[in-house]
């Protein structure tokens, strides 16, 4: 088969994608609307070992929380951050392990979660408008490689 930069009447029939032309979005301005923020799409049913991070909350309170379900005999936490955050879920994981000394593991999965902002117009003028983003997410595992009720001293 002829390669596309060998035949020219395969060439005109390809049109090439960066000469294709490319749609502008009309620039919003903060000042003419009210952002509101949607909740990512594919969110689950949170269950009590869901720990979702935030840049507002403080690391040590997030550290202590992860902590206590640990302590209480849960199997496995699991740590989402989304965007910013998700260095700072990285580093939660980390200093959990740490702080075990390794007898946990940690299974990490990324994706890409579509988010939707709308827009709403501060006067009767103006257009709703909607805004579809992605943004990137970790999804952190945390568990327990040997239950600590069989380390136990037993006479």
């Amino acid at each position: 088969m002829a390669d596309v930069h060998e035949c020219p009447k395969l060439k005109e029939s390809f049109p090439r994608e960066r000469n294709a032309p490319k749609v502008k979005r009309k620039k919003l301005l903060s000042s003419d609307y009210i952002i509101k923020k949607r909740q990512p799409f594919g969110r689950r049913q949170k269950q009590d070992n869901d720990i979702f991070i935030t840049n507002k909350t403080n690391f040590k309170a997030q550290l202590k929380k992860c902590e206590k379900l640990l302590s209480n005999d849960t199997s496995e936490v699991i740590i989402h951050g989304l965007g910013a955050t998700v260095q700072r879920a990285c580093n939660l994981a980390l200093q959990l392990k740490e702080i075990h000394y390794g007898s946990v593991e940690l299974d990490t999965r990324t994706s890409t979660i579509s988010i939707i902002d709308d827009f709403e117009p501060l006067d009767d003028n103006g257009n709703y408008e909607t805004i579809n983003r992605n943004n990137s997410a970790v999804h952190i595992r945390v568990f327990r490689k040997f239950s600590l009720g069989g380390l136990r001293y037993q006479e």
